[in-house]
């Protein structure tokens, strides 16, 4: 094969197929008004030069750009990694391309990234917010022209859709399983107390203790392992040793477990765990550890569903009954009982 010193255009193609160029323009945009011969033959002379429409040229007339802005907080966290997942697959499905990009929770990353997405000229975002209450986040995304969805957590005082777990009930729900085991002193532990879902979470575990006449004890300062093993530390040598902890972070769940292990305090004889969010390991450890699990891959499905919904000016079939309404969608969470909580876990 004689390689191209430049790529073929529509011009050669609509020449070679012997037609004219305003019908291979219509074969590329779905074959329209074409005939099935006709349309045959462009396409195999496409396939052939190995032909590729000017995506740029296009979107100057106003065409989609055919791709979707993600905006999370962390590549690497499993969450989102699996929102992505879920939210990849309804935009292929949609003929697009998902363009994800992280934002560490930081307001000004971002906005930096809302800004060169939109530059891009993506047809839609997804995002989760890095801070729920911005008035500067808030006044951009009304200013776009494209829709925009928000994942895990809300822009708050707007219209902008969104999908989100119900983290209050869920938490209140853990919360009130301790005390319906016997523990007494139930400690809270969490980091990035700001986020609107820590926030909600930390609200479900007020209500349920201060209902049950318990003490309310919250510590917000965990951010990595060294700070869960200070505050752990401190709290089992004081005069009141916590004998349950209720962790609002599958990473502090999990510092907090290496610490209780290190410590050899008996879980959940001496200390019960209970965390929220499920984890790849948290049902294969000894003793494996309980969770308030969400609907991780649905949030990023139905976000996309939405999006998409909008984008089209269509209802989607797939969206859950509940959503076909209403651009705010509150999914269920799920308490799984094994061993750390005081769960003697069914044998499948």
């Amino acid at each position: 094969m004689i390689k191209r010193s430049a790529p073929p255009t529509l011009s050669e193609v609509a020449r070679e197929a012997g037609v004219g160029t305003t019908t291979v323009s219509r074969v590329i945009n779905g074959g329209a008004r074409v005939s099935p011969k006709t349309l045959a033959r462009v396409r195999r002379v496409i396939e052939q030069l190995g032909y590729m429409p000017n995506q740029a040229a296009r979107v100057l007339k106003g065409d989609r750009t055919k791709t979707i802005g993600l905006i999370i907080p962390s590549i690497a966290d499993p969450f989102f990694s699996s929102c992505a997942e879920a939210a990849q697959a309804v935009a292929r499905a949609n003929d697009s391309l998902l363009i994800v990009t992280a934002s560490h929770n930081d307001p000004h990353t971002e906005i930096e990234n809302l800004n060169i997405l939109i530059s891009h000229r993506v047809d839609g975002l997804i995002l989760a917010p890095a801070n729920s209450q911005s008035q500067a986040l808030r006044d951009l995304l009304n200013r776009l022209s494209v829709p925009v969805v928000a994942i895990d957590r809300p822009v708050s005082n707007s219209s902008i859709a969104s999908v989100v777990t119900d983290n209050f009930k869920g938490a209140k729900t853990a919360t009130q399983h301790l005390i319906d085991h016997g523990y007494k002193r139930i400690v809270c532990l969490t980091g990035e107390s700001t986020l609107f879902t820590i926030q909600e979470r930390i609200r479900g575990y007020r209500a349920a203790v201060e209902a049950a006449g318990l003490p309310y004890s919250l510590n917000t300062a965990i951010k990595d392992y060294k700070s869960a093993e200070y505050a752990i530390e401190s709290m089992l040598a004081g005069a009141h040793p916590p004998d349950a902890l209720f962790t609002l972070k599958n990473s502090t769940t999990t510092y907090a477990f290496e610490v209780l292990q290190k410590l050899n305090v008996a879980v959940p004889k001496s200390v019960a765990l209970l965390g929220f969010d499920d984890f790849e390991l948290a049902s294969a450890v000894r003793p494996s550890i309980s969770v308030v699990q969400q609907p991780v891959e649905e949030i990023g499905r139905v976000a996309a569903e939405l999006l998409f919904d909008q984008l089209l000016g269509r209802r989607n079939a797939g969206l859950p009954t509940r959503s076909k309404r209403t651009r705010h969608v509150l999914l269920e969470t799920h308490l799984i009982q094994r061993s750390s909580c005081g769960c003697t876990p069914s044998v499948a």
